[in-house]
């Protein structure tokens, strides 16, 4: 399941990774419209006659003329088709399928399931947050892990809205931070780096695991995997705005392989020979009620992303496996959220002494 999840995932992304020459770029009818509409609609006075709608999102003529022009291309594909012409098919331009856009917005589906997913992250977070005391040793990490994932699906919806090379570094890069931050979170919970707080007021001796005497501090091991995070988030940030073309295949690798060591992380909290112990104040071999949970979400998560294998022309022009991936992600955030809340709240996390600090 695991190699399963890494091939799917991997090849869920390169369909996404934008082509530089799609079939529909070497139209004859859509070359021969987009040279006229340039040359005879493209004038200063024909800007300012835009409507009010497209203005707002940043469309120039000649954007709109690429639309225009694309459009009419289908039309005519689909008259071709229904007529029972062999060899004709809706074609992708730009790397994308064709969208009947919706008061300016390129992928409107996409934009409105983006914007589900930000409010899965706000209703989530704080459905975690209120149920944690400010100085629960997680709080601080899931205070940011809430906050850097209401920041990639804003950036979702606002690059769904419109394509630019501005939105797309704002979407990728947002992306790769809370994929790279949930990485840095998985490993402070499950290697229990985060900062001892008030609820630890003692250590029972049967359940104390004995540290390596070859490692160093726990608060030490702490600032070196942030340091690192930060690097390696800075170098990826650094290299791709550098270099003269945005490079997707490095793109998406990157974010492949933080993903999948993320998945494996959590999805090791499931099994019965958890090579960690999951609570301080709890034996290696406690198992809560909820540890299912992680192993679940992963496998909800890899079929939602296989959503991105089916590769079709949008319904209606609206609906394509991208925006049907993230409408599959709405209920797994919202569960996500809730596993977060009750390992937070576990018993496991404190003495006998300190258990009302939970509640």
């Amino acid at each position: 399941m695991k190699l399963g999840f890494a091939v799917i995932l991997l090849s869920a992304i390169m369909l996404a990774v934008p082509s530089f020459a799609s079939e529909g770029d070497h139209s004859e009818v859509f070359h021969e419209c987009l040279d006229s509409c340039a040359v005879f609609v493209c004038d200063h006075e024909r800007e300012h006659n835009m409507p009010y709608t497209l203005r707002v999102m940043q469309w120039s003529c000649v954007d709109n003329c690429k639309y225009e022009c694309m459009m009419m291309d289908v039309d005519r594909d689909l008259e071709a088709v229904s007529s029972g012409s062999d060899g004709v098919h809706i074609k992708q331009y730009y790397g994308k399928w064709p969208f009947h856009r919706f008061l300016g917005m390129q992928e409107p589906a996409s934009v409105v399931f983006s914007l589900m997913n930000l409010w899965g992250h706000i209703n989530g977070g704080l459905y975690l947050l209120r149920r944690l005391r400010p100085d629960h040793p997680m709080y601080q990490y899931y205070f940011w892990y809430v906050m850097y994932g209401v920041n990639a699906w804003v950036w979702s919806a606002v690059f769904h809205m419109r394509d630019k090379p501005k939105t797309e570094m704002l979407d990728y890069f947002s992306a790769a931070l809370t994929i790279l931050y949930s990485l840095y979170v998985a490993v402070i919970r499950l290697f229990r780096l985060y900062q001892p707080a008030r609820l630890h007021l003692q250590q029972p001796a049967s359940y104390g695991t004995r540290r390596p005497s070859w490692l160093p501090p726990q608060h030490v091991l702490r600032q070196l995997w942030g340091a690192l995070c930060i690097l390696l988030y800075l170098a990826h940030v650094i290299y791709l705005s550098v270099i003269p073309r945005f490079d997707y295949s490095y793109n998406v690798i990157a974010n492949l392989v933080v993903g999948v060591l993320h998945n494996l992380l959590w999805l090791s909290y499931s099994f019965p020979f958890f090579p960690f112990q999951r609570f301080e104040f709890k034996p290696q071999s406690y198992i809560p009620e909820y540890g299912w949970k992680p192993a679940a979400l992963a496998i909800g998560m890899t079929l939602a992303t296989s959503l991105e294998l089916w590769d079709f022309p949008p319904w209606g022009f609206v609906i394509d496996a991208h925006s049907l991936w993230h409408l599959a992600t709405v209920p797994l955030t919202w569960w996500w959220y809730r596993f977060l809340a009750e390992d937070a709240m576990d018993s496991g996390w404190a003495s006998g002494r300190s258990k009302g600090m939970l509640e």
